[in-house]
């Protein structure tokens, strides 16, 4: 019997441990489980504004101002305002247009390139002519996509926009340190 004493210690030691593992994992599952629904669900609201999203050449020529969004799928910060994007699409219904642009679309590239789009979300915002007049960059609070959403209905400056073509003009001449046939080089060439 002696034999049998020291062997029930081990078994509920072990069956604490392998219940305490349990446990663990099954929260970790939770917890990613949780995650996951979430990001489908702000994924989800992406392509959701994307379908309703106003074609850009549309935007531009309806006599309407327009708000457009430069975004990504795999942008984390899109998808947080996802949401918002879509309750102030509700909001402004037939007063502006929201244009989605998925910066993964190499058809979109002319315009990330007239727009200067080097991150996201980028919104652009347009008048009623489809002139941009103004831009934001990142992660916008609810009210202030709001605000500007407002003054761009009025006709009004935008409070919390940088206006567009205010930036710094640089004209130095460009002169390479290399000659052209140097694979270094990139490729630069210098127009007289």
């Amino acid at each position: 019997m002696t034999s049998n004493s020291p062997a029930k210690p081990e078994t509920t030691a072990g069956t604490r441990l392998r219940n305490f593992l349990i446990a663990i994992v099954a929260i970790a599952l939770s917890v990613a489980l949780f995650l996951g629904l979430r990001t489908e669900t702000n994924s989800a609201s992406l392509v959701n504004l994307e379908e309703a999203s106003i074609p850009l050449e549309v935007a531009t020529t309806n006599g309407k101002p327009s708000i457009v969004e430069f975004y990504a799928n795999w942008c984390t910060v899109c998808q947080k305002m996802a949401p918002d994007i879509a309750e102030l699409e509700q909001q402004y219904t037939g007063k502006v247009n929201f244009v989605m642009l998925n910066v993964d679309n190499t058809k979109w590239l002319p315009e990330m390139l007239k727009y200067r789009v080097d991150g996201i979300p980028h919104f652009v915002f347009l008048n009623n002519t489809g002139e941009s007049v103004a831009q934001a960059i990142g992660d916008q609070p609810h009210t202030v996509m709001a605000s500007n959403l407002e003054a761009l209905v009025t006709g009004s400056s935008l409070p919390y926009a940088q206006a567009s073509g205010k930036v710094s003009q640089f004209s130095a001449p460009v002169t390479p340190t290399t000659s052209q046939d140097d694979p270094r080089s990139h490729g630069i060439q210098v127009i007289n």
